[in-house]
C-alpha cells in the first residue's frame, strides 16, 4: 500500500485546508488529487473536521490526513475517521504517542534545530518548518547541514513565487495554504477555482513534477 509519505515526496506538495465550512469534503479531495496535490490535510481548526475527514476518506484518488492536531483524543478521532497522516503545529508527544499505536506517520511542526531535533525523538515521519516565511528558503540549506536526511516540510507563507525555492533549498515538499485553497472558495464549493489554484501552484514547483490534472467530473455547489 502506498503510504502518505510516498504521495506526498511523489508531489512534492500537500494542501492544508482551514475553512469555517467544507460542503462537500470529497468533492474538495477529488479536486485537489485531481490537480495534482493528492495529500490533503483538514484541520481541527474547521468545525466538524471529523465528519469532513470520514466523508473525505471515500476519495479514491486523495491521501487524507488531520492537521492542528494537538491532543491524542483528536489524533484518535481522525484516525478512527480514515486519516492516514498526522500533522502537528509543534511538539506533540501525545500525538506522536498515538501515531505509532496505529502506524501512521506524523508530520510534526518545528523551527530551530533544537525542536527538528525533538521531534525526530519523539518520531516523527517528516518535520514541517513552520512559519517558513519567518526565514525564507536560505533557512532550508541551513537546516539541511546539520540534518541533511531529514524530511523537511516548509508551511506558512508558501507561495507560486516561492515553491520552487524552498525545493531547491532541501525541501522534500511544500505545503500549500490558503493560496490554493482560500477558505471562502471552500465554503461556497468553488471546485473549479480551486482545481484552478492547485493546478497553478504544482506548475509553480518546476520540472519533474507530474502535469497537473483537472477534473471535469466534480460539479459546483
Amino acid at each position: 500500500m502506498t503510504t502518505a509519505v510516498e504521495v506526498i515526496r511523489s508531489d512534492r506538495a500537500l494542501t492544508v485546508v482551514r475553512a469555517p465550512h467544507i460542503p462537500d469534503p470529497r468533492a474538495l479531495a477529488d479536486t485537489l488529487a485531481s490537480a495534482g496535490i493528492r495529500a490533503v490535510e483538514l484541520t481541527f481548526t474547521t468545525p466538524g473536521v471529523v465528519e469532513a475527514l470520514r466523508a473525505a476518506a471515500t476519495s479514491g484518488t486523495a491521501m487524507l490526513g488531520a492537521g492542528t492536531v494537538i491532543t491524542a483524543e483528536q489524533a484518535e478521532q481522525a484516525i478512527a475517521a480514515g486519516a492516514r497522516f498526522l500533522v502537528t503545529p509543534g511538539l506533540r508527544p501525545e500525538v506522536a504517542k498515538a501515531a505509532a499505536r496505529h502506524d501512521i506517520p506524523v508530520v510534526m511542526g518545528a523551527l530551530t534545530p533544537s525542536e527538528v531535533l525533538r521531534a525526530l525523538d519523539l518520531g516523527a515521519t517528516a518535520v514541517k518548518i513552520f512559519p517558513a516565511r519567518l526565514f525564507g528558503p536560505g533557512y532550508l540549506t541551513d537546516l539541511r547541514g546539520p540534518f541533511p536526511d531529514v524530511a523537511l516540510i516548509p508551511s506558512g507563507g508558501v507561495n507560486t513565487t516561492n515553491a520552487a525555492e524552498f525545493l531547491e533549498h532541501g525541501a522534500i515538499a511544500v505545503s500549500a495554504g490558503t493560496g490554493v485553497v482560500p477558505p471562502a472558495a471552500v465554503a461556497a464549493g468553488r471546485w473549479t477555482e480551486i482545481a484552478e489554484r492547485a493546478a497553478d501552484f504544482v506548475r509553480a514547483l518546476g520540472p519533474n513534477q507530474a502535469a497537473p490534472r483537472i477534473s471535469s467530473t466534480t460539479s459546483e455547489v
